[in-house]
């Protein structure tokens, strides 16, 4: 399995998909920062100074060989704003983790579907992954909606899979298969 390094750059129908910069710290605020989207997250919210430690990591990560995740922006295509993340980790024999999360102005609007398909399809063909699975909060619907647009098969239950919000949480688990992945992008 040969992986692209650094910098990635991916194009969907409606989001633009790049690496991290320092300078989006400001721009994740309504990411990382905002409640009604962290509730859904593997942690709590973040402070400014979180945030900056959180991409710097991200930052460093994303220039490490072999790359072992692509944690990328998700910006609307049109004007480049940034407006989400999205995240592949490898983990395992060609095997990948799929997350993201889209600011919640911007709820509704198919662009999660997007950003999520267009890093599952670069997982699937640049990457060589074979399996790529997604672990999603019983209770985040519009996230289970999702991974089954994109022809993910539940699994089964995580218990007690994240601490976050002061409790332990479960997961569903959810995973998709190369041949299972159609050839040409989902609309």
């Amino acid at each position: 399995m040969a992986a692209p390094h650094h910098p990635v750059e991916l194009t969907g129908e409606h989001v633009f998909l790049r690496e991290f910069r320092h300078d989006d710290v400001a721009d994740c605020m309504p990411v990382f920062g905002d409640e009604r989207v962290t509730r859904w997250l593997s942690f709590d919210s973040k402070t400014r100074a979180e945030q900056e430690e959180l991409v710097a990591g991200i930052i460093r990560r994303a220039q490490t060989d072999p790359r072992d995740e692509y944690y990328l922006t998700v910006c609307r295509r049109d004007d480049k704003q940034l407006i989400g993340v999205v995240r592949l980790a490898l983990t395992g024999v060609c095997a990948g983790r799929l997350g993201g999360a889209i600011r919640a102005d911007h709820w509704g609007r198919g662009l999660a579907m997007d950003a999520a398909a267009t890093i599952v399809h670069f997982g699937f063909g640049e990457l060589g992954l074979h399996r790529i699975s997604a672990a999603v909060g019983p209770d985040n619907l519009a996230s289970r909606r999702l991974v089954c647009r994109l022809g993910m098969s539940y699994e089964g239950r995580i218990r007690h899979h994240v601490f976050t919000g002061g409790a332990w949480r479960d997961s569903l688990l959810y995973a998709l298969l190369a041949d299972e992945w159609p050839a040409r992008r989902l609309p």
